[in-house]
This record gives structure tokens, sequence and C-alpha cells, in this order.
């Protein structure tokens, strides 16, 4: 984990990039979660 830090503290433009990543999976993943939720006919 240090390794990753040290490389953030380095390239700060990576953060935005990842925080961007994460957040379209975690939206991802509700879309998908409620697409699931309808069971019936």
């Amino acid at each position: 984990m240090m390794d990753l830090s040290k490389y953030l503290k380095n390239h700060p433009r990576m953060i935005g990039v990842l925080f961007t990543i994460l957040l379209a999976i975690s939206q991802a993943g509700m879309v998908a979660a409620n697409g699931s939720a309808h069971a019936g006919p």
C-alpha cells in the first residue's frame, strides 16, 4: 500500500481518475442490482 500512496503523490491526477473509475463501477453495480430485482413475470 505504501507504493500506491507514493505513486499518487507523484501523480496527483491519478487520484481523480481512480475516484472516477470507482464511481462508475459503483453506479454500474447499482444498475445491475436494480435490473435483477425484477424476478416476476
